[in-house]
């Protein structure tokens, strides 16, 4: 068995350098959402893996460029990290406590936008390849890098990329971009992704907005066109209504079900972070409520834009109205599908005006939980966190894990320092120091499993 005691003393003793190295990541501003700073982020990232000897190229795409790196090591095995340089927008800033992109350490924390979504689970991994360079001078087994900078739009370009560039990525395991603890400060192994289909639908009834008075009985009004176009998506029964939307489904396996009915409740969880008093289609909590929530497909409204939102009073009719609805899908669901099946019903509905603009997404996925890498990553959790890790099939949210797991075959393993309350997407986004060492130490211990 390896002696981590030098690794360890390592990474206690150099904490403070990496958090330093992670800050000035950090404050580099890279909006995806906003085109801001990408190519700007995308070079620190590249040297920050040259600088531990690895090759690095910076590959552009038609959105962000995405960074490739390779190092070789001294075992036969070959280990790809995931990782992403984009950050949601840090808007409304007014309720930052310290400035987004001016990382502030408070509490036994460090504040920052992206520092947990996804820049800290990035160096750490670095921070762990320092420990093991420093206790031999080598890595024990093949480490590349894939690090893009559009995950928080929906990784449009990833996939093409990754189906161009299989050879140059070929691995036998992948470790995802995050991971971390629950809020029993258990760590959990995430073995799968819902997909998505985000689309924004939009239409036009007039060239001007026109005065209420004049238009509101003899014209037509955005507005009401688009309110009834949503309408007709979804019963009250919360039964999508995009014909064969559910057809291609695959259900869940009793194996599934065997390990969600193995994680805590989470109704009454829910019901105090989020304020919700009740759940939807009279579900009560159990693990019913928690398959409901990752397995079933679904149809969001994100957000309504059209007319006058200002204070007071305008009376107005308005000539263009649009909503982003986002589309979870299941296993077995495609984009192809849904943007089909939505443009038949509209028409059929005679809502041939409504305009479709597809913005992102990709089909769901899951790796085999019985699979000996997912065994690996969850054994060596146990030496840090004291227990080994949960493992959660599916989880509700989206990324591009399938091209992963089906250009490349790899099984792919969560492995992070993210907790329940790093307010990833939210103001005041923060990193626990004491996750991001635990991070860092499952790492080493990781690498060395899979490299011997």
């Amino acid at each position: 068995m390896t002696d981590f005691t030098l690794i360890d003393r390592y990474l206690e003793t150099h904490l403070d350098e990496s958090i330093a190295e992670l800050s000035r990541l950090c404050a580099q501003p890279s909006v995806a959402a906003q085109n801001l700073g990408l190519t700007e982020a995308a070079e620190m990232v590249a040297q920050m893996l040259a600088a531990r000897g690895f090759q690095t190229e910076i590959c552009p795409t038609e959105g962000a460029p995405v960074v490739v790196a390779e190092r070789q090591g001294t075992g036969d095995q070959t280990l790809l990290f995931y990782n992403h340089y984009d950050v949601q927008p840090a808007e409304p800033l007014d309720l930052w406590v310290s400035p987004p992109f001016e990382p502030a350490l408070r509490d036994g924390k460090l504040f920052a936008r992206g520092v947990s979504d996804d820049k800290g689970h990035l160096v750490s991994r670095l921070f762990a390849l320092d420990a093991l360079l420093a206790e031999g001078g080598e890595l024990p087994c093949n480490i590349k890098f894939v690090v893009e900078g559009e995950e928080e739009v929906g990784s449009v370009h990833l996939p093409d990329f990754i189906a161009a560039n299989k050879d140059r990525l070929a691995a036998d395991a992948c470790i995802w971009e995050f991971g971390g603890v629950d809020y029993r400060e258990v760590p959990m192994q995430y073995l799968g992704m819902r997909g998505i289909c985000y689309v924004e639908l939009s239409v036009q009834t007039a060239s001007i907005d026109v005065h209420s008075g004049t238009g509101g009985s003899i014209f037509p009004n955005a507005a009401w066109r688009l309110v009834w176009a949503l309408h007709s998506l979804k019963d009250q029964d919360e039964v999508i209504q995009i014909p064969g939307y559910y057809d291609s489904v695959i259900p869940p396996t009793d194996r599934d079900r065997e390990l969600m009915a193995a994680l805590p409740e989470v109704a009454q969880e829910y019901k105090q972070q989020f304020g919700v008093q009740t759940f939807l289609k009279g579900l009560q909590g159990g693990v019913d409520l928690r398959m409901e929530e990752v397995f079933m497909p679904t149809c969001t409204i994100c957000g309504l834009t059209s007319g006058y939102q200002g204070p007071g009073s305008k009376t107005v009719l308005p000539a263009k109205a649009s909503a982003k609805v986002d589309f979870r899908l299941a296993l077995g669901q495609t984009i192809e599908g849904v943007l089909d099946g939505l443009r038949r019903h509209l028409d059929a509905g005679g809502f041939h005006d409504v305009e479709i603009a597809f913005l992102g997404g990709g089909p769901a996925a899951k790796t085999d939980p019985d699979d000996p890498f997912i065994q690996l990553v969850s054994a060596t959790a146990a030496e840090i966190y004291g227990v080994p890790m949960d493992l959660v099939p599916m989880i509700g949210g989206s990324g591009p894990n399938h091209a992963f797991i089906h250009h490349l075959n790899l099984p792919v393993a969560t492995a992070g320092v993210g907790h329940p309350g790093s307010g990833a997407h939210a103001p005041n986004e923060n990193l626990r120091l004491d996750l991001y060492l635990k991070g860092a130490r499952h790492i080493t211990r990781i690498l060395k499993a899979f490299g011997a």
